[in-house]
């Protein structure tokens, strides 16, 4: 009890020192079924307080968030922020690697920072197939006051969730998955949970942020306004090169922000989201009403753009680093320079779909991930044997973690060899992109990557029989989840977990094991 109470007051202590002079925000939110009609016709979905999608959720820099969530479905639930960095707390990532699910009837309450970040992020359900019923929203981290931003204050602020939806329940695609087949395409692309009919109002001459993300389940899509210019501002936390572009794609998982300035006739525009690399092509639209206008919308919806990958590639090649504009802190970007840190180690990341046992799977490097009943963070933490492998993983299916050093320097290269294009999600860390190309990656196309000024993002898109490739710094102590972010490829195996370490225990590398930890599987019989 003694060594428990220590810890605790340690933890305490250490916590109070970080976030003393940080707001703290509180929440409680349930989650709930209810009937929803995103398509025409009556389905199960998940709410968050009532809300389909759920809550937008707004802070600021470094901000105290506090949430209790309230699990009245019928199965164990877990939320996670996607694209939140959970600094020195992995604790509180909310996948099934690091936590236990909460228990219908039960509750977790989530406490996090959104420690030395900015931009448009969001949250969702990461358990089972949930996130095909709901449970999603924005979150929106705000710059502090003395930090600018390199932009004007814009006019007004809009969240888009954009993503590809199915009219089936999460329990009838979790069956079709199980049962070793693939799922069908989805049946229809909704914004902000509906198909058509969103609308954003502003006033003519003013400029607006839009917010963008792309929640859906497996397509990458191309956005778009009628008539209107999209002015690049922020990717996934990023400051970026303030380019102008006709329409963008942004690809599952992935978030970015445009401006968009209402200067043209008054009157209703299109505001478009369509499905990319498909054959065939859903489409969702809304509304950019101008505030003085009487007209409603004129003309055929604007047509995505006419070409496949190479154009989009293309496309993500001039997405730059702001290398003089402020991040969260006061120092500008580019006073961190990457393209200078020698690389610890490099990695090689494939992804395959492999018939194991007559079932369909996914794999990476030609294991398929099975998650164990025990959250691997808590094997680690209890030293429980028998739960995960060191890498070295020679079946096709296994627990794999790979094992790094604190403060490693690391190069992933992620290979696609399959038809479709992929997406990759690191939690914990964002990461700069320093190379996209076709075919085989080999060693002398490093002299290709962008060292001055890519862009630091958490979701990199990989386009089809191509390669793209990552910086990333682990600073960041933990257990983190390497996944697809296309879900049932994540939840068929495409994933892993990386886990940070050092040996030197201390409070400014990793907080302790929360208190009102959950506790499952192997670890069940513990106390924290």
């Amino acid at each position: 009890m003694a060594g428990t109470m220590s810890r605790l007051l340690l933890f305490l202590l250490a916590s109070a020192f970080a976030m003393a002079d940080d707001p703290y925000r509180y929440f409680t939110w349930t989650v709930t079924y209810g009937t929803i009609y995103p398509l025409g016709v009556p389905q199960q979905g998940i709410f968050v307080n009532g809300q389909f999608p759920g809550p937008r959720l707004d802070c600021t820099t470094n901000d105290n968030i506090i949430i209790n969530v309230i699990n009245q479905i019928d199965e164990p639930l877990l939320l996670t922020w996607n694209g939140i960095k959970q600094r020195k707390n992995s604790w509180q990532d909310g996948v099934l690697g690091t936590n236990c699910p909460i228990p219908p009837k039960g509750n977790y309450t989530y406490k996090f920072q959104t420690k030395d970040q900015i931009g448009t992020f969001t949250y969702f359900p990461s358990t089972g197939m949930h996130r095909a019923a709901g449970g999603f929203g924005a979150l929106n981290v705000h710059q502090r006051p003395l930090i600018p931003v390199p932009y004007a204050p814009p006019a007004g602020d809009f969240s888009l969730l954009v993503g590809d939806w199915y009219k089936s329940s999460h329990k009838a695609l979790r069956k079709t998955l199980d049962s070793g087949s693939p799922l069908p395409f989805p049946h229809g692309l909704l914004i902000n949970g509906v198909e058509k009919g969103s609308t954003f109002a502003g006033d003519q001459g003013k400029t607006y942020l839009f917010r963008i993300s792309n929640v859906g389940f497996e397509t990458s899509i191309n956005f778009r306004i009628q008539n209107h210019k999209l002015k690049l501002v922020q990717i996934e936390g990023s400051h970026t090169l303030q380019n102008l572009y006709d329409s963008l794609d942004i690809h599952v998982g992935q978030s970015l922000s445009v401006l968009v300035t209402l200067d043209q006739t008054p009157s209703d525009y299109y505001i478009v989201a369509s499905t990319r690399f498909t054959r065939k092509v859903l489409t969702s639209s809304g509304v950019l009403h101008y505030s003085n206008s009487n007209s409603g919308l004129s003309g055929a919806i604007p047509a995505g753009p006419a070409t496949g990958a190479h154009w989009s590639m293309l496309q993500a090649r001039t997405f730059r680093w702001n290398l003089t504009a402020n991040a969260a802190r006061p120092n500008p970007q580019g006073t961190y320079h990457y393209g200078n840190i020698t690389r610890s180690k490099s990695i090689s990341v494939a992804n395959s779909a492999p018939v194991i046992n007559g079932k369909i799977r996914y794999a990476v490097n030609g294991v398929s991930f099975v998650l164990p009943d025990t959250p691997l963070k808590l094997a680690d933490y209890f030293n429980i044997s028998g739960v995960f492998t060191w890498d070295n993983v020679t079946t096709p299916m296994g627990t794999p973690v790979l094992p790094f050093n604190l403060h490693d320097f690391i190069e992933v290269v992620f290979q696609n060899t399959e038809k479709t294009i992929q997406t990759w999600h690191l939690d914990g860390y964002d990461f700069w992109v320093v190379g996209y190309g076709s075919g085989e990656w080999s060693e002398n196309l490093r002299r290709r990557y962008n060292l001055v000024d890519a862009v630091a993002r958490h979701t990199v898109q990989v386009y089809p029989n191509s390669w793209s490739a990552i910086l990333a710094s682990l600073d960041n102590e933990g257990m983190w989840n390497l996944r697809s972010a296309m879900w049932a490829r994540q939840y068929l195996g495409q994933q892993l977990y990386v886990r940070v370490w050092t040996p030197e225990k201390s409070y400014f590398n990793e907080y302790a094991i929360p208190h009102n930890a959950l506790l499952c599987g192997k670890a069940s019989g513990f106390h924290v």
